[in-house]
């Protein structure tokens, strides 16, 4: 009786579970594709968080030629070029252009995307200028310029990566016009131009990085003043800032050596070589590592450090350069101006021909009329 008991209560328990089942164990592997899925992510971030090495322009202008490298270019080649190679390194970099994303790990990331955003601002400097450093309008420089020019967070086909490519396209276009040494830029112009539009980039950026500071007495190495300062940044938004400003320094680092590469005889005549060194070595100094993991609000001699306040002296010492710069080469030098249009010839009248009348020929005079010749002895 009892093997037939227990028999039973076996059977009744089966029973129970079939029409009870327990689904408890279902969790078990979705916690685990959660974590899995989760650790992904980290990595990726951390990943796609470290920002790209410079480039050298020089190779970056072989590569985008193509086969025409092996012939001289034009004058504004090199700086094409390298402007089209930083806004190709949005789209080429580990995760690609992120300051769009909609999912993770992008949406979750803010230090690349203020990254991305300020070689973005920068680029879009150098667009606007292209048009009067070429000496006129072009179709595919304005095409480039309204491509850029687009929201950076659309991610709705067609979203900022499709606006990017059209503005390669575009680059690449005018790159291949300028293989004929004619269509050269204009030696020296509109180099004032665009070094005032750095110029109020980088009091913004210095601006909004010496916000983070609660005292004002501490900018006074700066020579800020405390009244035109926003207000004060979010302690949320202070590595935002901060990596802008990174991005900033590492674009105008290497459009500032594709200029140079293009208007070195400009440079050389105005003379101001010197101070466009001083100016990439101040820029150089932003892309120094940060070796804490975050973005440090120290203040004063404390025991942490204040990373915004550091990158604000350097923007601010880079503004000053660049002011300077923009003063001298607000005309290009004479002797390298592109030379007067040469004069027309003076017209000459046109050559009428004149009816000659042919004279009849004269008879010579009678012997009887002519000069009798003078005897011997008298004077002639």
């Amino acid at each position: 009786m009892a093997w037939k008991s227990w028999r039973a209560s076996r059977r009744r328990r089966k029973e129970e579970a079939l029409e009870r089942p327990q689904y408890g164990w279902i969790w078990k592997p979705l916690l685990a594709l959660a974590g899995l899925y989760l650790l992904v992510s980290v990595g990726l971030g951390i990943w796609w968080s470290q920002p790209p090495a410079p480039f050298d322009v020089e190779q970056a202008t072989l590569e985008r030629r193509g086969e025409a490298a092996y012939t001289p270019g034009a004058r504004g080649t090199v700086t094409l070029a390298t402007l089209a190679t930083s806004v190709a390194t949005l789209l080429e970099k580990p995760g690609g252009y992120l300051r769009n994303d909609i999912a993770p790990p992008g949406v979750w990331l803010d230090n690349m995307p203020s990254w991305e955003l300020g070689v973005l601002e920068s680029s879009r400097d150098l667009a606007r200028a292209l048009p009067q450093m070429a000496g006129g309008e072009s179709a595919d420089l304005e095409e480039a310029r309204e491509a850029l020019m687009g929201d950076d967070r659309d991610w709705f086909y067609p979203g900022t990566e499709q606006h990017l490519g059209e503005a390669l396209e575009a680059f690449d276009r005018q790159l291949a016009a300028l293989d004929e040494e004619e269509a050269g830029f204009v030696p020296g112009q509109g180099l004032g131009d665009w070094l005032q539009s750095l110029v109020a980039r980088l009091d913004d950026l210095a601006l909004r990085l010496a916000a983070s500071v609660g005292s004002h007495e501490a900018l006074i190495e700066l020579a800020v003043d405390a009244e035109s300062l926003p207000p004060r940044t979010p302690w949320h938004r202070v590595d935002n800032i901060f990596f802008e400003a990174r991005g900033t320094g590492w674009a105008l680092s290497q459009l500032l050596q594709g200029v140079q590469r293009d208007q070195a005889d400009v440079l050389h005549e105005a003379g101001v070589i010197a101070e466009w060194e001083r100016l990439l070595a101040e820029l150089g100094m932003t892309q120094r590592r940060l070796w804490s993991p975050v973005v440090l609000n120290g203040s004063g001699f404390g025991v942490f450090a204040n990373h915004s306040l550091v990158m604000a002296l350097h923007m601010t010492r880079a503004r000053d350069l660049a002011a300077h710069l923009a003063e001298r080469l607000a005309e290009p030098p004479l002797s390298l101006a592109s030379p007067a249009p040469p004069a027309e010839p003076p017209v000459e009248p046109p050559v009428v021909e004149v009816e000659t009348i042919e004279e009849a020929p004269v008879a010579p005079a009678p012997e009887a009329l002519a000069a009798p010749e003078p005897e011997a002895g008298q004077p002639e």
